[in-house]
């Protein structure tokens, strides 16, 4: 008998969804589907394919509404931001539809008396997404759509905590009229989704989630020479200089650090402030955390939602009485937020300052509603701290200063740069990390130079 998957809801801790995993027949024949169905896709035209992944989009988005309350449910997003994801999926596939021609077309090279060369983009064959629970769209989307377009079929395994997501997806497609077999799910154990990466009749392999995961990922595939893509999280920091714009940089910053109850791997975790507006700074963000209102992510009136377990909650309140018991100091009373309490998924917010890298909230990722906050005294101090980090998905700096701003950011070792806002995926631009945030990319023209291989004619045409 097949392994039964449970969904435990964070709001109240009820059964909320229950699957089968997949047994291995249904593993062999859906990699069997997905390989014969992807000789006939990829010779399909890019515009056929726009049009049927732009018809599931437009599915998709008509679904909002009770997305947005499975999400609450399956992790603990508040209902009031749920539509917001299906925005971000919508604005992530539409800019990948629209920008495949350009990025799928032949390069032509510079005459050759006698040769006629140049390299096309082929499909890979079959990618394996792997999807986390925190963003449970708008991770899979970046690989699915691109891959798709590409000539590619696609498995997707989505978390056990979200295994809707998979299940709705695969429904927008069937309805836009997409050939069986290009894109299909399966509901998987970890040894299943590992026997998975091994399967011969898989070339690709994307997947959003923790390093020891990745490295797990990384050794299922060891030997088969095949394209990983991983992104695997971050310790994303910002810096305050003293030139900003400080209410402006307060409020970004603070709702970068806990939007979707800091479960976000480009969240802001770690915050540098310049010492001359120190103070000042904590005293604007501590108002600021202070007016959030935590409760069931169900309720419309709920700012912060509980986080997805319980154990993930403890993680992070451990993490706080560590720094606490080293000498951070807290600023946001725990007494505002009745429901959070030990061995509970809702877990007050904090921020924290006179902190420091011995403590495991600067440098282990927490992924959860706290921050910390240290002063600096000039720029090459906050440089220093922000690459002392086994991490590098994305990094800020609020500045006035653009062009200073920007000679600060070649400094970075970070995916991402940003200046004056955070916790943003432009999906024009290439989304990669350094370091442990993992290895290649999606989204942007590069995304589609990971889901295709060049193939090189190069033709005698004067015999």
């Amino acid at each position: 008998m097949n392994n039964i998957q449970i969904t435990v809801s964070p709001i109240d801790g009820s059964d909320y969804v229950t699957r089968e995993q997949a047994s291995p027949e249904q593993i062999r024949l859906c990699s069997q589907r997905a390989t014969a169905a992807q000789a006939t896709w990829r010779q399909q035209s890019i515009a056929q394919r726009a049009q049927i992944c732009g018809n599931m989009i437009d599915n998709f988005v008509s679904k909002k509404e009770s997305i947005a309350q499975e999400l609450a449910w399956m992790m603990g997003r508040p209902i009031r931001y749920g539509e917001g994801e299906v925005a971000g999926v919508e604005e992530r596939a539409r800019h990948m539809i629209e920008i495949a021609e350009q990025s799928l077309k032949s390069i032509e090279l510079p005459e050759k008396p006698g040769f006629t060369r140049y390299i096309k983009r082929e499909a890979l064959g079959v990618v394996f997404v792997i999807a986390p629970w925190n963003f449970p769209y708008l991770t899979a989307i970046n690989a699915i759509i691109p891959a798709i377009m590409a000539g590619n079929s696609v498995i997707l395994k989505h978390s056990a905590q979200t295994p809707l997501c998979a299940e709705r997806l695969f429904e927008a497609f069937a309805a836009a009229g997409l050939p069986e077999g290009v894109f299909q799910y399966l509901h998987l154990s970890h040894e299943d989704t590992a026997n998975v990466i091994k399967n011969p009749n898989i070339n690709h392999v994307c997947f959003t989630g923790s390093v020891a995961a990745g490295a797990s990922v990384e050794k299922s595939a060891a030997g088969r020479f095949i394209g990983l893509g991983l992104e695997l999280g971050g310790k994303d920091p910002a810096y305050i200089r003293s030139d900003v714009d400080l209410d402006a940089a307060v409020e970004t910053v603070v709702d970068g650090a806990f939007f979707n109850a800091g479960q976000s791997c480009c969240g802001i975790e770690r915050i540098y402030v310049d010492a001359s507006i120190h103070d000042e700074f904590i005293v604007k963000a501590s108002a600021l955390i202070s007016q959030y209102q935590l409760g069931r992510s169900d309720d419309p009136e709920t700012t912060l939602g509980p986080m997805v377990k319980a154990s993930a909650a403890d993680f992070v309140r451990d993490q706080i009485q560590q720094a606490v018991d080293m000498g951070a100091q807290t600023h946001i009373n725990q007494g505002q937020f009745p429901l959070s309490k030990s061995g509970s998924a809702y877990l007050a917010p904090q921020l924290l300052s006179n902190v420091n890298h011995e403590m495991r909230i600067m440098s282990e990722e927490s992924f959860g509603p706290v921050v910390g906050v240290q002063k600096v005294a000039s720029d090459d101090e906050a440089i220093a701290l922000m690459n002392d980090s086994e991490f590098g998905l994305t990094a800020t700096i609020f500045t006035r200063d653009i062009s200073r701003g920007v000679e600060l950011g070649e400094q970075l070792e970070t995916g991402t740069f940003f200046i004056n806002r955070c916790d943003y995926l432009d999906p024009a631009l290439a989304w990669t990390g350094v370091k442990n945030s993992g290895r290649g990319c999606t989204l942007s023209g590069i995304g589609y130079e990971q889901l295709t291989r060049p193939k090189s004619f190069h033709i005698k045409t004067e015999l």
